[in-house]
């Protein structure tokens, strides 16, 4: 693996998890920086061998590769004050903050500047995230390794070519584990209600959408035909998944994701009107 060194502007629960993805797949910690206003939040990632800064600007001249990892409406302020050294060095710029156009970001920073964003869930937290990434035009083919090798750290990655493409991501992967909890909370709950014991009725729902997600990971068949192979004509299964056509889960679901990218689309103009 490449010893450029990584500069992590935030050290919160996402820039954690990346930098310790990170150093599992064997970089190295000392190659890894983090700027973080928090002594708690310095402290804390110090165990894990980085070193760790309050400035956003010291030492960031030494940096190959600048992981933005602050809230978006923090984002205008930050890039601010590293705008100017940015844009003389023009190292590759990670953005994971959530909404923030890479237009955006080029503006705030100075522009022509390589960036990729990020689009990372929250199971990146525990190294099994779905994350779609994007290049602007001035990224370069070893820039993309690079981008990929910082978020390959914490799931699987895939890149679109049209950046608003990320907003459908969002809307997917991004939010989809809500979506999964919910479901697995009806599941539970309906389970109460059918006489099952509490920790019973969520120990059956958690293991079952663990297997279900494991065999769909490891078939070839898409998910229709695995639901096909469990649901015998005239069964239980076959009666219960009618329920779910008469209510047209499919379309329900459609209508949930185009809300969500909905939101998504405005949350990024709300953004991009920052000055």
């Amino acid at each position: 693996m490449t010893t450029a060194k990584i500069r992590f502007i935030g050290g919160g629960n996402m820039a954690t998890s990346l930098i310790a993805g990170l150093i599992a797949d064997g970089y190295a910690p000392q190659e890894i920086q983090v700027s973080d206003p928090d002594p708690e939040r310095r402290q804390l990632l110090q165990a894990l061998g980085v070193q760790t800064l309050e400035s956003n600007l010291e030492g960031l001249a030494e940096a190959q590769t600048l992981v933005l990892c602050v809230k978006p409406q923090m984002a205008a302020r930050v890039c601010a004050e590293l705008g100017p050294l940015v844009s003389k060095r023009r190292p590759l710029v990670i953005s994971v903050m959530a909404g923030v156009r890479e237009q955006t970001i080029q503006r705030w920073l100075g522009g022509q500047v390589p960036v990729v964003r990020a689009m990372p869930n929250t199971p990146a937290m525990l190294q099994t995230g779905a994350i779609g990434l994007h290049a602007s035009p001035e990224v370069d083919a070893e820039g993309r390794n690079r981008a990929e090798t910082v978020l390959r750290a914490v799931g699987l990655v895939r890149w679109v070519e049209d950046e608003a493409a990320i907003d459908a991501v969002t809307a997917i992967s991004g939010s989809g584990p809500a979506y999964f909890f919910l479901l697995m909370e009806a599941l539970e709950q309906a389970a109460i209600d059918l006489g099952l014991e509490a920790e019973t009725a969520r120990l059956l729902t958690l293991q079952t959408a663990l297997g279900a997600a494991k065999m769909a990971m490891e078939s070839a068949d898409p998910p229709a035909r695995l639901r096909e192979r469990v649901t015998s004509p005239g069964g239980t299964t076959e009666r219960a998944l009618a329920v779910f056509a008469e209510a047209d889960l499919h379309r329900l679901v459609h209508r949930a994701a185009c809300a969500a990218r909905d939101r998504a689309v405005e949350l990024s103009r709300i953004l991009s009107e920052s000055p």
